[in-house]
């Protein structure tokens, strides 16, 4: 396992921000996001396309169109959205990289890493984007520079 990559972080930092600041009609401009982020659009997009196919979004062409939750904030979790953008397997691997390690062959902290990983896993597991988002509007925490 390892911190997040550029995508997750991008991705998960724009998708917060659609939950946080949603549209009044259906859909959101990447464009917008992106600019309110200070985030690359063609890397957003690129990652919003993965989150479509993921069954996360759902996006619209044309002049009023842009992107929405394929379902209500409520009923995605923070473990969804790490798993579509970082991998099936981002709880399962390694701390430090050792290939196949586990129960059989484990590394030196392969114990103690199996606790953090399974605590990480139930709080992503309860916590959905609408709390998040909810955090995020009510100031407590932020999502930009």
């Amino acid at each position: 396992m390892k911190a997040l990559s550029q995508v997750g972080k991008y991705g998960l930092r724009a998708l917060l921000y659609l939950v946080a600041y949603p549209p009044n009609n259906q859909y959101l401009s990447i464009r917008d996001i992106s600019d309110e982020l200070g985030l690359s659009f063609h890397f957003v997009t690129k990652i919003f396309r993965e989150l479509t196919e993921k069954g996360i979004l759902i996006s619209y062409r044309g002049p009023s169109g842009g992107i929405a939750l394929a379902k209500p904030a409520e009923e995605i979790m923070l473990i969804d959205v790490i798993k579509a953008l970082e991998g099936e397997d981002y709880f399962d691997k390694c701390l430090i990289g050792l290939p196949h390690c586990g129960t059989a062959k484990p590394c030196p902290v392969h114990e103690f890493w199996k606790e953090v990983k399974t605590k990480m896993q139930k709080n992503f597991s309860e916590t959905s984007l609408a709390l998040l988002g909810e955090k995020i509007r009510t100031q407590e925490v932020r999502l930009d520079d």
